[in-house]
């Protein structure tokens, strides 16, 4: 195991547990809640997530992000049990692409799509503050759904 993910991978594993709180205590049938003018629905916010996600980890595989990817199955974000599998299967890849990355390449730089450059452990952290954004929304929705928040969400960011 890399000295990055051994100092970084629990900030991830536990806001991913988080996440996976969020999506047991939802069904199929709210994942189309919409609470209307412009806003996705539920279901395409977690797969808008799921989304950036992929990005991050292909940054870890290329030192280039690139936030071009699209789940190509439209039905990911009206199955929980989908939407879970995908995750699973990116956590997998997640931490496999940490792993991978050497202490030397931890000193090497990731080019974001704006030209910014950020070693890898900032590209961790700027990762962890997309899922709070995400988090923030998703209690929202929640919240105008009139859904009580798993306890661990409720401690952590409600």
């Amino acid at each position: 195991m890399s000295t990055l993910f051994e100092e970084k991978w629990s900030w991830i594993e536990s806001s991913h547990g988080l996440r996976s709180g969020l999506l047991e205590n939802t069904s199929d049938a709210e994942l189309a809640f919409n609470p209307g003018g412009q806003n996705i629905t539920l279901g395409a916010l977690f797969r808008e997530i799921g989304e950036i996600e992929q990005s991050y980890i292909d940054s870890f595989k290329t030192f280039k992000q690139d936030f071009s990817y699209r789940n190509p199955d439209p039905s990911i974000e009206t199955s929980v049990e989908r939407l879970k599998a995908w995750y699973q299967a990116m956590e997998d890849e997640f931490k496999a692409a940490l792993s991978a990355i050497s202490d030397a390449d931890a000193q090497k730089t990731i080019l974001r799509p704006s030209g910014y450059t950020t070693p890898p452990s900032f590209q961790i952290d700027i990762y962890v503050q997309a899922l709070m954004i995400f988090f923030g929304k998703a209690v929202i929705y929640f919240r105008a759904m009139n859904k009580p928040l798993p306890p661990s969400v409720q401690e952590y960011i409600a």
